[in-house]
């Protein structure tokens, strides 16, 4: 089980632009990059507790870093 809940995108995407990530691509999802990896956010509200942690941990950062960030 995630350790996560689900959050709003617009959250989890201030969530990945303060860990470095920034916007490449909006439509019906978001697509994100660091250069190095990237992520892609559906636009739902919430986003589903297993698909935020599918997306965290593509990212890069643990569970509970990504919280702080939130």
């Amino acid at each position: 089980m995630p350790g996560l809940p689900g959050i709003n995108h617009q959250r989890a995407i201030k969530a990945f632009e303060k860990a470095g990530f920034r916007v490449t691509k909006q439509g019906k999802h978001v697509t994100m990059t660091n250069g190095t990896r990237i992520i892609t956010i559906p636009r739902a509200n919430p986003i589903n507790a297993f698909t935020m942690a599918g997306i965290v941990n593509d990212s890069g950062p643990s569970v509970e870093e990504f919280k702080k960030l939130l």
